[in-house]
């Protein structure tokens, strides 16, 4: 039994929170673990430039996820491995796209502009009862980032509306493949996709600047922002809604402006302090009224297996169980 297998068994027999408080709380995990990855690999563009860090942070979590999930091709339908390949480039768009976003504008108005594409999927899905807060999450972005100042360069603003729209996407597509393939095997399929995809369109322009010193720091910043919070949003999605998924990660902005101020130094000003306290609220409203429906919850809850036997294992009724890392 390997050292994973050892920490994760345990883990997956502990009882696990399948409510909509505890997606929220993986969502609020993902997000911190970006914006803290994202804000330590600012420094690095003037090195690798937007997409050699990016090429290289897909293509190390692609490899890091492959070692730790180890998927089967019998774990898989044609249909769920097709859906995986789309999710990947998916991410792949998203992860490029804002990075050549973040290289052009500042950090927190890309993540703001980004944050419209989970916004319409809010917005888009049925249940009105959620949509208020989506428009107080909106009012809490226009805040954050006053776009009364003018001097938005527009190829910038325009990738990362590029990056929104793969962002709803990744919404849609991760719900999808979470609910058809058990565990975090779908993860261990897009991502190393994701990663095929963005080192092809990095390497022609940035391979020639890669050293071994820069690729052992993305290798870390690789686990940091983009394994850990993927695997946490798999398995935030198998407990929210889309819509609310999306409202919740109207936080995104805000925490992007904390991470802004503790890392690199950037100190809001009154209206982004404001917008931080929207979307926060915007944020609170959505773990209220985010649960997945009902009868999917419970056609997801009976398809889950515990890893790492011979046999797959049915879950009891009323129970979830948390995939481990190894099978």
């Amino acid at each position: 039994m390997s050292p994973l297998e050892t920490v994760a068994r345990p883990l997956a027999a502990r009882p696990r929170l399948r409510t909509a408080q505890g997606g929220a709380l993986m969502a609020m995990g993902a997000m911190s673990s970006v914006q803290l990855g994202l804000a330590l690999s600012v420094p690095l563009f003037a090195q690798l430039g937007a997409l050699g860090t990016a090429g290289l942070r897909l293509a190390w979590a692609g490899v890091l996820v492959l070692l730790l999930i180890r998927p089967r091709p019998r774990d898989f339908a044609a249909r769920d491995l097709l859906a995986c390949a789309f999710l990947g480039l998916v991410t792949a768009g998203m992860v490029l796209l804002f990075m050549l976003s973040a290289s052009r504008i500042p950090l927190g108005t890309a993540s703001a502009l980004e944050f419209l594409g989970p916004l319409a999927v809010s917005l888009l899905r049925p249940g009105g009862g959620r949509k208020h807060w989506a428009v107080l999450a909106a009012l809490g972005v226009v805040l954050l980032t006053e776009p009364w100042q003018g001097g938005i360069d527009p190829v910038g603003v325009g990738f990362a509306l590029g990056a929104a729209a793969c962002w709803a996407g990744y919404i849609l597509l991760t719900q999808r493949v979470g609910d058809q393939v058990t565990g975090l095997k779908g993860l261990a399929v897009s991502l190393p996709v994701a990663g095929v995809v963005a080192t092809l369109v990095a390497a022609p322009s940035e391979l020639g600047r890669v050293t071994w010193p820069l690729v052992l720091i993305m290798l870390g910043l690789a686990a940091l922002s983009t394994v850990l919070p993927f695997s946490l949003e798999f398995l935030a999605l198998r407990r929210l809604s889309a819509g609310a998924f999306g409202t919740l990660m109207s936080l995104e902005p805000a925490i992007a402006l904390v991470m802004g101020l503790l890392v690199l130094g950037q100190v809001p000003g009154l209206a982004p302090a404001a917008g931080v306290v929207l979307v926060v609220i915007a944020g609170a409203g959505a773990t209220r009224t985010g649960g997945r429906d009902a009868e999917v919850a419970e056609a997801v809850e009976r398809t889950e297996v515990v890893e790492g036997t011979e046999d797959a294992m049915p879950v009891r009724e009323g129970e979830v169980a948390e995939p481990a890392l190894c099978a």
